[in-house]
């Protein structure tokens, strides 16, 4: 499988191209900033220089993939503005990438509350809101998608296990076991048309992936 990552030198989608090159398949990471691309190259990726914010077409960065990862985001020190240029905007310029190169496969990560946009409030709200905007986008695109909505994310070691699924309540998951969990649902066909919740847990990730 090849897989582009959008986002590759965040903290998500770093972990998930390591796994995906572990695993013998090809990794490319979209990166801004070309000083990053060491970090990729010795992750095992394929580093590709793509500010999804200033290229208006991203087709051409993606062609030959046979998936999609969307793991980019504005950050939590970015205003409302740059959030609906990256999380929204970002997430929307890759949906019209994917469908250009006829890549079906298109794997979000998303954030729990997502769901209900209208609960969101503070700092929060524009985030949320974007990411709801583009989960919606997605779901209507018609490419083979799966929406992956993390609990409050650290960078405690994975555990390997998880809850997924809908309305699961609130919570933590592991930056491990996000990616972990990312990599799963990549193989897992179940999961396509798909939208779910991620805390941390006690069911193994693909076993709990299988049950979606």
């Amino acid at each position: 499988m090849d897989v582009v990552v959008a986002g590759g030198h965040g903290k998500i989608g770093l972990r998930l191209l390591r796994l995906v090159a572990e695993r013998g398949d090809r990794a490319r990471g979209l990166i801004r900033n070309p000083d990053h691309a060491a970090d990729l190259e010795a992750a095992g990726a394929e580093p590709v220089v793509c500010d999804l914010e200033q290229e208006e077409d991203v087709a051409p960065f993606v062609e030959g993939a046979d998936a999609v990862v969307f793991a980019a985001g504005a950050g939590p020190g970015s205003g409302a503005a740059r959030k609906r240029t990256m999380d929204l905007g970002g997430a929307l310029k890759l949906i019209d990438a994917a469908r250009a190169n006829g890549i079906e496969r298109y794997v979000i990560v998303s954030a729990i509350g997502a769901g209900r946009p209208d609960r969101a409030s503070g700092a929060m709200g524009p985030y949320i809101e974007a990411k709801a905007e583009a989960d919606e986008a997605l779901a209507e695109s018609g490419l083979d998608y799966t929406i992956v909505r993390p609990g409050g994310l650290t960078d405690e070691p994975g555990t390997g296990r998880i809850r997924a699924g809908l309305e699961i309540g609130s919570g933590q998951v592991a930056r491990d076991d996000v990616a972990a969990t990312l990599l799963a649902v990549l193989e897992a066909d179940n999961t396509i048309g798909k939208t779910f919740d991620l805390l941390e847990g006690d069911t193994p990730i693909e076993q709990a992936v299988r049950a979606l």
